[in-house]
């Protein structure tokens, strides 16, 4: 299985009624088990191009379709704000997308209980919402994520809410995950560190419109990479990465 995104523009009316191009012939593929990451400035339209991959805003013009897949695909979405229903425990949380698709208590049962334990959850789930902190309120849309057994998994700048160290924590335990489950990946950051410790290729948008400036393969392990061993190519490829965007959020800064 592959997902395509194949030509694709999206403009906007602004208030002032002018059109606004926010892509422009964005073209790049996710191979199955493979983590893309996208990153630039802000204003770049990482979250819009995210949104169409996943369904929720059309493109103006272009495509995207998963090859290799016959019926409709399955997505699991986790946003900035984790979007948990405060009136839901976190296992009630965890297997809405089950409970929406018509599973069986036996099966939410199950599958609920076996991705609360991959995200370290299981003791907390009859919690509400307002009971977990920051890092283990996204740790519960991670599981409610993974609990449809999605095809694609996208990530809108998941923890960027998160203190440093909590956001390290997560970014450690997300590839814990991701090499459990190898789930095709697109996930959105302007981290650029963050980028380069996940990805396995790494997308540069311009800023608007929002381009493709480059595709960089991180040729590093998986894991570890900002280990001794590594933290020089790892700092090289943070330095590439910055060097494409330095000029472009500069301007945004200014804005």
């Amino acid at each position: 299985m592959k997902i395509v995104i194949e030509n694709v523009i999206k403009k906007f009316i602004d208030a002032k009624k002018n059109e606004v191009t926010a892509l422009n012939d964005i073209n790049f593929s996710i191979n199955e088990e493979e983590f893309v990451v996208l990153v630039g400035p802000s204003g770049c339209g990482k979250s819009t191009l995210l949104n169409i991959v996943g369904g929720l805003l059309s493109p103006t013009s272009g495509d995207v379709y998963f090859d290799g897949i016959e019926q409709d695909p399955t997505l699991g979405i986790v946003f900035q704000e984790n979007a948990l229903f405060p009136w839901r425990t976190v296992f009630q949380n965890v297997v809405y997308g089950l409970e929406e698709r018509g599973a069986s208590k036996k099966e939410q049962k199950e599958i609920g209980n076996h991705y609360l334990d991959m995200v370290g959850l299981a003791d907390f789930r009859d919690a509400y919402p307002k009971q977990l902190s920051g890092g283990m309120k996204q740790r519960a849309g991670i599981a409610r994520a993974l609990a449809v057994e999605p095809d694609l998994l996208l990530m809108d700048e998941p923890f960027s809410a998160l203190d440093a160290q909590t956001r390290t924590l997560m970014q450690e335990e997300l590839l814990t995950i991701w090499n459990r489950t190898r789930l095709s990946t697109l996930y959105v950051t302007h981290n650029i560190q963050e980028a380069v410790y996940l990805a396995d290729r790494v997308i540069v948008l311009s800023r608007h419109p929002g381009q493709i400036k480059q595709i960089i393969h991180i040729d590093l392990p998986k894991t570890k990479r900002n280990s001794e061993e590594h933290i020089q190519q790892f700092n090289r490829y943070s330095e590439e990465i910055w060097e494409l965007i330095r000029h472009d959020a500069q301007k945004a800064l200014k804005e």
